[in-house]
């Protein structure tokens, strides 16, 4: 995490309305996958900053929707749908430009969901939980044989049963965690490079914290909940100073806000070769 100012305050850039038009939409997936080609407008303002990253060979990119007041849900824990179509639809775009979306077992077992492209054009990515402690149960949706790689993150003697095809990787822990570094290493080392951590709120606060995060896409529904959790916790500060900078640029979606926040510059570099993407 960054501990002091390394430069200047973020100015707030404010980039065109996007609409939503499935003609221009259509070719994004594939030219963001080869080098050079400018994205149709207004994609390339939107998604040109996810063909590659600054530090190292991988992207990673992390997405919440929450109200204006930063929550995530209510106090009971009711939280479909926060977000509207316009904020549902950029996150299956996100899904179609990435090659793995990646959730917590937590999410994936009180959401049960698909992680596949449905609202938008595009292919769906590998599907990988994070399930440290074996919980999550064989059921899932997100486990079900479609073709589409499916990847269960265990720790090293973790028992747990699991369909068919899923690979299952085996990372050492502490504390019953796995480290967000050696996933991203793990996930690399299996071919995947433009990474998605789609949440929940607990496993995209983790890989805030550990500095392993390029960028983070938060979309603000016009709602004020007034009680619930939030979409980010991290370790306190004690200094304004401190506090994590992240230079933003501001998309309108709808009625909904899209601010798309710049963390490369306390992203840790994860030793990875760089190569066009």
């Amino acid at each position: 995490m960054a501990t002091g100012p390394k430069e200047p305050p973020s100015k707030l850039a404010e980039g065109p309305p996007v609409s939503d038009n499935p003609d221009t939409w259509a070719q994004v997936p594939r030219m963001l996958r080869q080098a050079d080609l400018l994205l149709p407008p207004p994609w390339q303002d939107v998604f040109g900053p996810l063909r590659c990253g600054k530090v190292d060979a991988l992207m990673v990119v992390g997405q919440c929707g929450q109200s204006i007041d930063a929550r995530i849900a209510t106090a009971s824990g009711h939280s479909h749908y926060i977000n509207g179509p316009a904020g549902l639809a950029h996150l299956h775009r996100l899904r179609a430009l990435v090659d793995a979306v990646v959730v917590g077992v937590g999410t994936a077992r009180e959401d049960d969901p698909q992680l596949t492209v449905r609202r938008v054009a595009g292919p769906s990515p590998a599907r990988v939980v994070i399930d440290p402690n074996g919980r999550l149960p064989p059921s899932a949706r997100l486990l079900a044989a479609d073709g589409i790689r499916r990847v269960v993150i265990t720790g090293t003697d973790t028992a747990c049963e699991l369909p068919a095809g899923v690979e299952r990787v085996r990372l050492g822990t502490s504390d019953g965690q796995i480290a967000p570094a050696i996933i991203l290493r793990a996930l690399a080392e299996r071919g995947f490079r433009r990474i998605l951590i789609e949440g929940g709120a607990s496993t995209i606060s983790r890989f805030l914290a550990a500095g392993c995060l390029d960028r983070l896409h938060v979309l603000i529904a016009p709602k004020i909940i007034g009680a619930g959790p939030s979409s980010v916790s991290l370790p306190p500060v004690e200094r304004v100073e401190q506090a994590i900078r992240a230079p933003m640029r501001v998309h309108m979606l709808g009625d909904e806000v899209l601010l798309d926040c710049d963390l490369s510059a306390q992203r840790i570099d994860l030793g990875m070769a760089k190569k066009s993407t």
